[in-house]
């Protein structure tokens, strides 16, 4: 593990394994070790690039919201950083499957193929307002809530959290990573209409293919949902059942399996 400082912030960056490479990016929230379970499944056959985005891991924070271009940018230039010119495997979780579709448009020279895992999709965007949220923050750590509350929060969350305990404490007991999710979320609508509006002109490699992996978990209307988005993205749709919204620690091998199936020398 290491710090690699990208566009002057210190982003956290795990590299595991050897092969071509894939680079995994978690949702909402979440950070490098939520991906734990996959990483040992794909180790031996790809190289494993996990990273914290600005405000979440153990990333340093930052004041500059959010936006499509800028979170596809993050991922070229953190390859850019290692070395990793590509072609490689982005594989989006949740808020980061916007991301990693957006890399794969406005990068379509560094993009072997697109693995969506339940991403983020919504019809109609609508942007939020990212003002609140600053003052939400700034008044979560006054409180001292993050210190206080904040692992206990993340398991309430997530359970069962099988994430390592030490790791879960050091990262979540502090402001930042709170700071990070609440900014994220006010800009969520911002960045899938960016998207919505990217889709009209840098259409996805052609060469590269596309899997949604989506977790019904028992909801027809999510199920339809995801449907709805591998088809417009011309895309093959499969889903790990069982399985709640963190498919990685679910169903690690589902997840292992989708992203060695496909091929590294389709950009």
């Amino acid at each position: 593990m290491s710090l690699l400082r990208i566009g002057g912030v210190a982003h956290h960056v795990a590299v595991d394994g050897h092969g071509p490479v894939c680079v995994l990016s978690a949702g909402l929230g979440l950070c490098w070790f939520d991906w734990d379970p996959v990483v040992p499944l794909l180790a031996p056959h790809r190289t494993v690039v996990r990273f914290d985005r600005p405000g979440h891991g153990l990333s340093q924070g930052t004041t500059a919201p959010p936006t499509l271009a800028g979170e596809a940018h993050r991922i070229a230039a953190l390859l850019d950083a290692l070395g990793l010119p590509g072609p490689v495997t982005v594989v989006g979780h949740s808020i980061a499957g916007l991301h990693a579709e957006g890399f794969a448009r406005l990068h379509p020279d560094r993009t072997a193929a697109l693995v969506l895992v339940d991403s983020s999709t919504e019809e109609h965007p609508r942007p939020g307002r990212l003002g609140w949220t600053v003052a939400a923050g700034t008044a979560l750590a006054a409180l001292g809530l993050p210190a206080a509350l904040g692992p206990a929060l993340r398991r309430l969350a997530l359970r069962p959290d099988t994430a390592p305990p030490a790791e879960v404490r050091r990262v979540y007991r502090g402001s930042r990573v709170w700071r990070g999710a609440l900014r994220e979320n006010a800009r969520y609508g911002a960045v899938a209409a960016e998207l919505h509006a990217l889709r009209d002109h840098r259409p996805l490699p052609p060469a590269a293919p596309v899997t949604v992996l989506a977790a019904p978990d028992g909801s027809a209307r999510w199920e339809d949902r995801q449907r709805a988005l591998a088809r417009r993205l011309g895309a093959r749709y499969e889903a790990a059942v069982p399985s709640g919204h963190l498919v990685m620690r679910d169903d690690p091998d589902t997840v292992a399996r989708v992203v060695l199936q496909a091929p590294q020398d389709a950009a």
